[in-house]
């Protein structure tokens, strides 16, 4: 499942150049180097922070999965995938309207005192604020997440979401220039249709249909050389 992570988060990255993109270009205007490395560790703080969340957000899952729900969790999160992909912008507007974006806010006055003091603490220390901003696709990617029932796998997800968001933002950030309105239009009208695939992926998965994405395993534990591990389904 990380291919999808990766793809999500490369199609994700066209629609987030409209809030993260003039970030990342007044981020990449503090920094007079010559060189990548600060722009990286921003992208990497950004990435660091959604592997976070995706470790405790799967830990969740691990504890449902616990109770012997993990089959109806993959379901139950693919449907809300599916639902949420089907009304993008809706969903988009939902989050907007929510209380949420009053943490765009906060976050961006948390940016400001990192970028003052300088140094590359600061661009990491951004990175990590930064990517506790609300996005519809990062909700999608922590779903998937949750869906996993395992912190590590969830970090893992969100890893690799993170990793594909980069090459965009990073291009932005050594060009200086914004992509143009119709080529992320383009890019952003794949993004609901993969969303899609990933829940339909992750309900075929709860349905235990047997295949690559059969029913989900609990790996509790390692006992020697062989890894123990529990299969939910009946």
């Amino acid at each position: 499942m990380l291919w999808t992570a990766f793809l999500l988060g490369f199609l994700g990255s066209f629609h987030c150049l409209g809030m993260c993109g003039p970030i990342a270009l007044a981020i990449s205007a503090k920094d007079n180097s010559r060189f990548l490395g600060n722009k990286i560790l921003y992208n990497f703080g950004r990435t660091a922070t959604y592997s976070l969340l995706g470790a405790l957000i799967g830990l969740v899952g691990f504890s449902l999965a616990l109770a012997g729900i993990q089959q109806w969790i993959s379901i139950v999160m693919g449907i809300i995938i599916l639902v949420m992909a089907f009304f993008y912008k809706r969903s988009e507007r939902m989050i907007t309207q929510s209380g949420l974006f009053g943490l765009v806010y906060k976050v961006k006055n948390s940016l400001g005192h990192f970028l003052k003091k300088g140094g590359r603490f600061a661009f990491f220390g951004s990175g990590l604020i930064n990517g506790l901003l609300p996005c519809g696709m990062v909700y999608i990617a922590l779903i998937a997440s949750l869906a996993l029932q395992s912190p590590l796998q969830g970090a893992l997800y969100m890893f690799f979401f993170g990793i594909g968001t980069i090459p965009m933002l990073l291009v932005l950030m050594v060009s200086g220039k914004m992509f143009s309105v119709s080529l992320r239009q383009k890019m952003v009208k794949g993004m609901p249709y993969l969303a899609m695939f990933i829940g339909i992926l992750f309900i075929v998965r709860g349905l235990g249909l047997g295949g690559h994405f059969g029913s989900p395993k609990l790996h509790l534990f390692d006992y020697g050389a062989e890894k123990v591990e529990i299969t939910m389904c009946k």
